[in-house]
């Protein structure tokens, strides 16, 4: 008779054991999804608001004239009123620059550094959070057993990642 009075008493312990347990799971993987969302963004803003907060800054159209080591440089020609020419600028290399192209171009404030602008350099600045969002929605269908959610941030990220592929 005791082992059966002892099991009677430690089943509700043990259920709160076990919802502790999930509850601990989910604030741990909402954690690490929250935190891979935000690095996304962090990753995609030093590019993004450049292009999306373009208006004051100095604007223009690069022409290409030769890329090695993962960056491309050319000379550039204001469009913008107060941009100055450059005879030098560097640009990002990416899958859609080629030499002898031109590309419409935001100065980065203080520099000869420039990217991309338009549709296709605002797909191309959001491309980290695009991978952050693929890889959320591991976290959050795997971890948390969100199945809809993840396949909603996967369905985004694979979107915003394509998106950019193709305007490129």
């Amino acid at each position: 008779m005791p082992a059966t009075a002892h099991r009677r008493k430690s089943a509700p312990a043990m259920l709160r054991l076990g919802r502790l347990g999930r509850l601990g799971r989910f604030a741990v993987m909402g954690t690490v999804a929250a935190l891979i969302l935000i690095a996304g963004v962090w990753a995609s803003w030093g590019s993004a608001q450049h292009v999306m907060l373009s208006k004051g800054r100095e604007q223009g159209t690069m022409t290409v004239s030769g890329c090695e080591d993962g960056v491309c440089t050319g000379s550039y020609r204001p469009v913008s009123v107060g941009s100055t020419a450059r005879g030098r600028v560097v640009l990002d290399q990416s899958v859609g620059v080629g030499e002898g192209e031109t590309y419409t171009v935001v100065v980065k404030p203080g520099s000869l550094d420039v990217v991309r602008s338009g549709p296709a350099g605002f797909l191309y600045a959001w491309v980290p959070l695009g991978g952050a969002l693929l890889l959320a929605s591991v976290v959050v269908a795997g971890g948390l057993g969100l199945t809809r959610t993840g396949l909603a941030l996967a369905g985004s990220g694979l979107a915003l990642v394509t998106a950019a592929w193709v305007a490129l």
